[in-house]
């Protein structure tokens, strides 16, 4: 974590001068995470900005501050920096000396693309329901197929514990087990317990689409960065471009 002043963060980012930047925060124009900012003294992290909005207008790092990874997540890898368990997690697959974070997470057991990135502002949108971007996963399960009956719930939504779910796509592959599934959610272990619901024990879930992006020919553990098509298609599935 790296903590610096807000109008040192802001005029490093081209905002504008320091000195300007004091004068909208005194004048009420700087809100961060939705909250005005009040004073000079509020500091964020540098390496995971929040949600800074100036006059309502989100700020944003310029493009060349802010990376972005495609990563194959392998099987029995934690989706997190640090595990008090001891397990491998995907810390170990990242760049030395970078700050960077997963957009969203894949389970222990589930397999497949993962987004890495330290662009805040694009990883809250690309999980929000509201902006509506697609994961595609490839899905096994154990039991007899789903009947047309059981399929069509997918797709009107079902009742877990945590509530309805938003409608979501799902097909039958060739083979007898096998499903793909895209939903535009992100609840804990989701597709796991949609399936679970009717009945259906999932054996592997593989993600091979986020948004725009697929995983392509990208090798278990693997990890490239975005070209500038694919960072840029990416982007405007959120809503946001090179400068924002």
């Amino acid at each position: 974590m790296q903590l610096v002043r807000l109008q040192k963060l802001l005029a490093n980012w081209g905002v504008a001068s320091r000195r300007a930047v004091e004068k909208l925060i005194d004048a009420g124009a700087v809100s961060v995470n939705g909250q005005t900012v009040e004073g000079q003294g509020f500091s964020v992290d540098a390496d995971k900005p929040p949600v800074i909005k100036v006059n309502g207008k989100i700020i944003t790092p310029p493009a060349d501050d802010y990376q972005i990874f495609l990563f194959n997540k392998p099987l029995r890898v934690v989706t997190t920096l640090k595990d008090e368990r001891g397990r491998p997690t995907i810390a170990d697959y990242l760049p030395a000396g970078r700050r960077l974070y997963p957009v969203g997470r894949l389970d222990y057991d589930s397999t497949g693309l993962l987004l890495i990135t330290n662009h805040g502002e694009l990883t809250n949108r690309l999980l929000h329901p509201s902006f509506k971007v697609d994961k595609e996963y490839l899905v096994r399960i154990s039991g007899t197929p789903l009947s047309a009956e059981e399929s069509e719930k997918f797709s009107r939504g079902l009742e877990l514990d945590d509530g309805l779910t938003a409608p979501c796509r799902i097909k039958k592959n060739s083979e007898q087990d096998s499903y793909t599934v895209v939903i535009r959610e992100g609840r804990k272990r989701q597709v796991r317990r949609m399936f679970a619901h009717l009945g259906r024990q999932v054996i592997s879930l593989h993600r091979v689409r986020f948004g725009p992006l697929s995983i392509g020919n990208l090798k278990a553990g693997e990890l490239r960065p975005l070209n500038a098509e694919e960072k840029a298609a990416l982007l405007k599935s959120a809503g946001l471009n090179h400068q924002q």
